[in-house]
Protein backbone atom coordinates (compact mmCIF):
# COMPACT_ATOMS: atom_id res chain seq x y z
CA UNK A 1 0.00 0.00 0.00
CA UNK A 2 2.77 2.60 0.73
CA UNK A 3 4.32 1.82 -2.65
CA UNK A 4 1.01 2.45 -4.39
CA UNK A 5 0.69 5.81 -2.65
CA UNK A 6 4.21 6.64 -3.75
CA UNK A 7 3.42 5.81 -7.36
CA UNK A 8 0.27 7.93 -7.19
CA UNK A 9 2.15 10.90 -5.78
CA UNK A 10 5.06 10.55 -8.20
CA UNK A 11 2.80 10.66 -11.27
CA UNK A 12 0.49 13.47 -10.29
CA UNK A 13 3.34 15.70 -9.13
CA UNK A 14 5.84 15.75 -12.03
CA UNK A 15 8.90 18.00 -12.09
CA UNK A 16 9.24 21.14 -14.18
CA UNK A 17 11.02 24.47 -14.41
CA UNK A 18 8.77 27.46 -13.72
CA UNK A 19 9.13 30.92 -12.32
CA UNK A 20 7.39 32.04 -9.18
CA UNK A 21 3.99 33.43 -10.14
CA UNK A 22 2.20 34.40 -6.94
CA UNK A 23 3.16 35.84 -3.59
CA UNK A 24 1.67 34.53 -0.39
CA UNK A 25 0.61 31.02 0.66
CA UNK A 26 -0.68 28.82 -2.15
CA UNK A 27 -1.22 25.09 -1.89
CA UNK A 28 -1.91 22.06 -4.00
CA UNK A 29 -3.32 18.91 -2.41
CA UNK A 30 -4.63 15.56 -3.49
CA UNK A 31 -7.57 14.14 -1.59
CA UNK A 32 -8.73 10.55 -1.56
CA UNK A 33 -11.87 9.29 0.18
CA UNK A 34 -12.32 5.53 0.15
CA UNK A 35 -15.51 4.00 1.55
CA UNK A 36 -15.53 0.28 2.39
CA UNK A 37 -19.05 -1.03 2.93
CA UNK A 38 -18.22 -4.75 3.04
CA UNK A 39 -15.63 -7.20 1.76
CA UNK A 40 -16.96 -6.98 -1.80
CA UNK A 41 -18.03 -3.33 -2.21
CA UNK A 42 -15.86 -0.21 -1.98
CA UNK A 43 -15.91 3.27 -3.55
CA UNK A 44 -12.92 5.54 -4.19
CA UNK A 45 -13.24 9.30 -4.75
CA UNK A 46 -10.22 11.34 -5.83
CA UNK A 47 -9.73 15.06 -6.35
CA UNK A 48 -7.04 17.72 -6.73
CA UNK A 49 -7.29 21.11 -5.02
CA UNK A 50 -5.56 24.43 -5.55
CA UNK A 51 -6.21 26.14 -2.24
CA UNK A 52 -10.03 26.05 -1.95
CA UNK A 53 -10.62 25.47 -5.67
CA UNK A 54 -11.11 21.96 -6.95
CA UNK A 55 -9.29 21.61 -10.27
CA UNK A 56 -9.32 17.82 -10.69
CA UNK A 57 -11.87 15.09 -10.19
CA UNK A 58 -11.93 11.35 -10.75
CA UNK A 59 -14.54 9.45 -12.76
CA UNK A 60 -14.51 6.09 -11.02
CA UNK A 61 -16.71 4.27 -13.54
CA UNK A 62 -14.50 5.02 -16.54
CA UNK A 63 -11.26 5.43 -14.58
CA UNK A 64 -10.42 8.85 -16.02
CA UNK A 65 -9.27 12.20 -14.65
CA UNK A 66 -11.79 15.06 -14.80
CA UNK A 67 -10.23 18.43 -15.62
CA UNK A 68 -12.39 21.18 -14.17
CA UNK A 69 -10.36 23.95 -15.80
CA UNK A 70 -8.55 24.15 -19.16
CA UNK A 71 -5.29 24.75 -17.28
CA UNK A 72 -5.75 21.89 -14.80
CA UNK A 73 -3.12 19.86 -16.65
CA UNK A 74 -0.47 22.43 -15.82
CA UNK A 75 2.56 21.43 -17.87
CA UNK A 76 1.35 17.87 -18.50
CA UNK A 77 1.47 16.49 -22.04
CA UNK A 78 -1.32 14.27 -23.37
CA UNK A 79 0.98 11.27 -23.06
CA UNK A 80 1.65 12.08 -19.42
CA UNK A 81 -2.07 12.41 -18.74
CA UNK A 82 -2.74 9.02 -20.31
CA UNK A 83 -0.06 7.53 -18.09
CA UNK A 84 -1.53 9.30 -15.06
CA UNK A 85 -4.98 7.83 -15.68
CA UNK A 86 -3.45 4.35 -16.01
CA UNK A 87 -1.65 4.78 -12.68
CA UNK A 88 -4.82 6.06 -11.00
CA UNK A 89 -6.79 3.05 -12.17
CA UNK A 90 -4.06 0.69 -10.98
CA UNK A 91 -3.72 2.53 -7.67
CA UNK A 92 -7.39 2.40 -6.78
CA UNK A 93 -7.68 -1.29 -7.69
CA UNK A 94 -4.68 -2.38 -5.62
CA UNK A 95 -5.32 0.10 -2.80
CA UNK A 96 -8.80 -1.37 -2.36
CA UNK A 97 -7.45 -4.90 -2.39
CA UNK A 98 -4.64 -4.10 0.06
CA UNK A 99 -7.04 -2.52 2.56
CA UNK A 100 -9.50 -5.38 2.35
CA UNK A 101 -6.68 -7.88 2.85
CA UNK A 102 -5.60 -6.00 5.98
CA UNK A 103 -9.05 -5.73 7.61
CA UNK A 104 -8.38 -8.54 10.09
CA UNK A 105 -4.76 -7.56 10.81
CA UNK A 106 -5.73 -3.97 11.67
CA UNK A 107 -9.01 -5.02 13.34
CA UNK A 108 -11.24 -2.92 11.09
CA UNK A 109 -15.02 -3.28 11.13
CA UNK A 110 -17.23 -2.61 8.14
CA UNK A 111 -18.34 -0.07 7.13
CA UNK A 112 -15.38 2.32 7.43
CA UNK A 113 -13.91 5.29 5.54
CA UNK A 114 -10.24 6.09 4.85
CA UNK A 115 -9.19 9.64 3.94
CA UNK A 116 -5.80 10.68 2.57
CA UNK A 117 -4.59 14.21 1.88
CA UNK A 118 -1.10 15.05 0.66
CA UNK A 119 0.54 18.01 -1.00
CA UNK A 120 2.51 21.18 -0.42
CA UNK A 121 2.14 24.87 0.35
CA UNK A 122 4.30 27.55 -1.22
CA UNK A 123 4.93 30.74 0.76
CA UNK A 124 6.51 34.01 -0.33
CA UNK A 125 10.23 33.64 -0.74
CA UNK A 126 9.66 30.09 -2.03
CA UNK A 127 9.58 28.59 1.46
CA UNK A 128 7.97 25.17 1.24
CA UNK A 129 5.78 23.31 3.70
CA UNK A 130 4.76 19.79 2.71
CA UNK A 131 2.41 17.38 4.42
CA UNK A 132 0.75 14.01 4.20
CA UNK A 133 -2.05 12.85 6.49
CA UNK A 134 -4.24 9.80 6.72
CA UNK A 135 -7.49 9.47 8.64
CA UNK A 136 -9.78 6.60 9.55
CA UNK A 137 -13.42 7.47 10.00
CA UNK A 138 -12.65 11.19 10.12
CA UNK A 139 -10.10 10.83 12.94
CA UNK A 140 -6.39 11.45 12.33
CA UNK A 141 -4.57 8.17 11.89
CA UNK A 142 -1.05 8.93 10.65
CA UNK A 143 1.01 11.81 9.25
CA UNK A 144 4.52 12.63 8.08
CA UNK A 145 6.60 14.61 10.57
CA UNK A 146 10.37 15.20 10.48
CA UNK A 147 10.77 12.85 7.52
CA UNK A 148 9.00 9.96 9.24
CA UNK A 149 5.51 8.53 9.69
CA UNK A 150 4.00 9.41 13.07
CA UNK A 151 0.79 7.89 14.41
CA UNK A 152 -1.91 10.12 15.84
CA UNK A 153 -2.65 9.81 19.59
CA UNK A 154 -6.20 8.61 18.93
CA UNK A 155 -5.16 5.95 16.41
CA UNK A 156 -4.26 3.46 19.14
CA UNK A 157 -2.55 0.21 18.28
CA UNK A 158 -3.53 0.50 14.62
CA UNK A 159 -1.47 3.63 14.13
CA UNK A 160 1.50 2.18 15.99
CA UNK A 161 1.37 -0.98 13.92
CA UNK A 162 1.22 1.00 10.67
CA UNK A 163 4.18 3.21 11.60
CA UNK A 164 6.17 0.17 12.67
CA UNK A 165 5.46 -1.36 9.28
CA UNK A 166 6.63 1.79 7.51
CA UNK A 167 10.02 1.70 9.26
CA UNK A 168 10.82 -1.24 7.02
CA UNK A 169 10.44 1.03 3.98
CA UNK A 170 12.75 3.93 4.86
CA UNK A 171 13.85 4.36 1.26
CA UNK A 172 10.24 4.78 0.20
CA UNK A 173 9.68 7.31 3.00
CA UNK A 174 12.68 9.32 1.81
CA UNK A 175 11.39 9.36 -1.76
CA UNK A 176 7.93 10.44 -0.61
CA UNK A 177 9.49 13.28 1.38
CA UNK A 178 11.54 14.40 -1.61
CA UNK A 179 8.51 14.36 -3.87
CA UNK A 180 6.52 16.39 -1.38
CA UNK A 181 9.21 18.99 -0.72
CA UNK A 182 10.70 19.31 -4.22
CA UNK A 183 8.48 17.89 -6.95
CA UNK A 184 5.17 19.11 -5.59
CA UNK A 185 6.15 22.82 -5.58
CA UNK A 186 7.45 22.50 -9.14
CA UNK A 187 4.11 21.12 -10.27
CA UNK A 188 2.27 23.77 -8.28
CA UNK A 189 4.16 26.56 -10.05
CA UNK A 190 3.35 25.02 -13.43
CA UNK A 191 -0.39 25.04 -12.67
CA UNK A 192 -0.24 28.59 -11.33
CA UNK A 193 1.49 29.72 -14.50
CA UNK A 194 -1.01 27.94 -16.77
CA UNK A 195 -4.01 29.34 -14.88
CA UNK A 196 -2.56 32.78 -14.17
CA UNK A 197 -5.20 34.76 -16.07
CA UNK A 198 -8.02 32.91 -14.33
CA UNK A 199 -6.50 32.93 -10.86
CA UNK A 200 -5.51 36.60 -10.87
CA UNK A 201 -8.86 37.90 -12.12
CA UNK A 202 -10.84 40.37 -10.01
CA UNK A 203 -14.64 40.11 -9.87
CA UNK A 204 -16.59 42.77 -7.99
CA UNK A 205 -19.17 41.62 -5.46
CA UNK A 206 -22.86 42.42 -5.41
CA UNK A 207 -24.46 43.14 -2.05
CA UNK A 208 -28.01 43.47 -0.70
CA UNK A 209 -29.79 43.59 2.65
CA UNK A 210 -32.67 41.57 4.03
CA UNK A 211 -34.17 40.60 7.37
CA UNK A 212 -33.92 37.10 8.75
CA UNK A 213 -36.24 35.15 11.04
CA UNK A 214 -37.28 37.17 14.10
CA UNK A 215 -34.79 36.28 16.85
CA UNK A 216 -37.18 37.34 19.62
CA UNK A 217 -39.72 39.91 20.78
CA UNK A 218 -38.63 43.41 19.83
CA UNK A 219 -35.56 42.12 17.98
CA UNK A 220 -34.46 42.19 14.33
CA UNK A 221 -32.02 39.98 12.48
CA UNK A 222 -30.27 42.13 9.87
CA UNK A 223 -28.72 40.17 7.00
CA UNK A 224 -26.06 41.45 4.60
CA UNK A 225 -25.59 39.25 1.51
CA UNK A 226 -22.40 39.51 -0.57
CA UNK A 227 -22.11 37.39 -3.70
CA UNK A 228 -20.20 36.96 -6.95
CA UNK A 229 -16.77 38.08 -5.70
CA UNK A 230 -13.34 36.71 -6.56
CA UNK A 231 -10.77 36.16 -5.11
CA UNK A 232 -12.05 34.70 -1.87
CA UNK A 233 -10.69 37.11 0.80
CA UNK A 234 -13.39 39.63 1.73
CA UNK A 235 -14.34 41.67 4.78
CA UNK A 236 -17.98 42.41 5.61
CA UNK A 237 -18.92 44.50 8.65
CA UNK A 238 -22.05 45.89 10.22
CA UNK A 239 -21.27 49.50 11.15
CA UNK A 240 -22.73 52.46 12.98
CA UNK A 241 -20.92 55.40 11.52
CA UNK A 242 -17.26 54.37 11.59
CA UNK A 243 -17.72 51.99 14.51
CA UNK A 244 -17.87 48.26 13.77
CA UNK A 245 -20.71 46.64 15.70
CA UNK A 246 -20.03 43.82 18.16
CA UNK A 247 -22.14 40.70 17.81
CA UNK A 248 -21.72 40.40 14.04
CA UNK A 249 -22.04 36.77 12.94
CA UNK A 250 -20.30 35.67 9.74
CA UNK A 251 -21.28 32.49 7.97
CA UNK A 252 -19.02 30.27 5.90
CA UNK A 253 -17.83 31.60 2.55
CA UNK A 254 -19.60 29.35 0.06
CA UNK A 255 -18.73 28.72 -3.60
CA UNK A 256 -21.00 29.74 -6.47
CA UNK A 257 -21.28 27.68 -9.65
CA UNK A 258 -19.18 30.21 -11.61
CA UNK A 259 -16.18 29.92 -9.26
CA UNK A 260 -17.06 33.08 -7.37
CA UNK A 261 -17.99 33.22 -3.68
CA UNK A 262 -20.98 34.05 -1.47
CA UNK A 263 -21.06 35.26 2.15
CA UNK A 264 -23.88 36.01 4.60
CA UNK A 265 -23.26 38.27 7.62
CA UNK A 266 -25.93 38.89 10.28
CA UNK A 267 -26.50 41.19 13.24
CA UNK A 268 -29.09 40.69 16.00
CA UNK A 269 -30.30 44.11 17.24
CA UNK A 270 -33.18 45.70 19.07
CA UNK A 271 -35.80 46.91 16.59
CA UNK A 272 -35.39 50.49 17.74
CA UNK A 273 -31.65 50.44 17.20
CA UNK A 274 -31.61 49.29 13.56
CA UNK A 275 -31.86 52.79 12.11
CA UNK A 276 -28.48 54.22 11.18
CA UNK A 277 -26.75 50.86 10.79
CA UNK A 278 -24.93 50.01 7.57
CA UNK A 279 -23.17 47.07 5.98
CA UNK A 280 -19.68 47.77 4.62
CA UNK A 281 -17.99 45.45 2.11
CA UNK A 282 -14.25 45.56 1.47
CA UNK A 283 -12.75 43.56 -1.41
CA UNK A 284 -9.62 43.80 -3.54
CA UNK A 285 -11.69 44.28 -6.71
CA UNK A 286 -13.25 47.43 -5.24
CA UNK A 287 -9.99 49.21 -4.50
CA UNK A 288 -10.73 51.99 -2.01
CA UNK A 289 -14.41 52.22 -3.06
CA UNK A 290 -16.13 50.10 -0.40
CA UNK A 291 -19.74 49.05 -0.88
CA UNK A 292 -21.88 50.65 1.86
CA UNK A 293 -25.56 49.72 2.24
CA UNK A 294 -27.70 51.54 4.83
CA UNK A 295 -30.47 49.79 6.68
CA UNK A 296 -33.71 51.70 6.15
CA UNK A 297 -31.98 54.24 3.90
CA UNK A 298 -34.39 57.06 2.89
CA UNK A 299 -33.72 56.37 -0.77
CA UNK A 300 -34.75 52.77 -0.35
CA UNK A 301 -37.90 53.81 1.54
CA UNK A 302 -38.66 56.36 -1.15
CA UNK A 303 -38.41 53.74 -3.85
CA UNK A 304 -40.74 51.48 -1.91
CA UNK A 305 -43.25 54.33 -1.50
CA UNK A 306 -43.03 55.13 -5.20
CA UNK A 307 -43.60 51.48 -6.03
CA UNK A 308 -46.75 51.52 -3.89
CA UNK A 309 -48.15 55.01 -4.56
CA UNK A 310 -47.65 55.26 -8.32
CA UNK A 311 -49.71 52.12 -9.16
CA UNK A 312 -52.39 53.31 -6.71
CA UNK A 313 -52.59 56.72 -8.42
CA UNK A 314 -52.84 55.11 -11.83
CA UNK A 315 -55.60 52.82 -10.60
CA UNK A 316 -57.47 55.75 -8.99
CA UNK A 317 -57.24 57.85 -12.16
CA UNK A 318 -58.41 54.95 -14.27
CA UNK A 319 -61.43 54.39 -12.03
CA UNK A 320 -62.24 58.11 -12.03
CA UNK A 321 -62.03 58.23 -15.83
CA UNK A 322 -64.29 55.15 -16.12
CA UNK A 323 -66.93 56.66 -13.79
CA UNK A 324 -66.77 60.00 -15.63
CA UNK A 325 -67.38 58.31 -18.97
CA UNK A 326 -70.23 56.25 -17.50
CA UNK A 327 -71.78 59.42 -16.05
Amino acid sequence: MPLLLLLLLGVILPGGDNEDVFQGPTSFHLKQISTFVNSTWAQNLGSGWLDDLQIHGWESDSGTVIFLKPWSKGNFSNEEMTELEDIFRTHFIFFTQAVQDGVNEFQLEYPFVIQIILGCELHSGKAIESSMRGALGGLDFVRIQNHAFVFAPDSGSRGQKFCALMTQYQDICNVIERLLSETCPQYLLGVLDAGKADLQRQVKPEAWLSSGPTPGPGRLLLVCHVSGFYPKPVRVMWMRGEQEQPGTQQGDIMPNADWTWYLRVTLNVAAGEAAGLSCRVKHSSLGDQDIILYWGHPTSIGLILVAIIVPSLILSLSLALWFWRRW
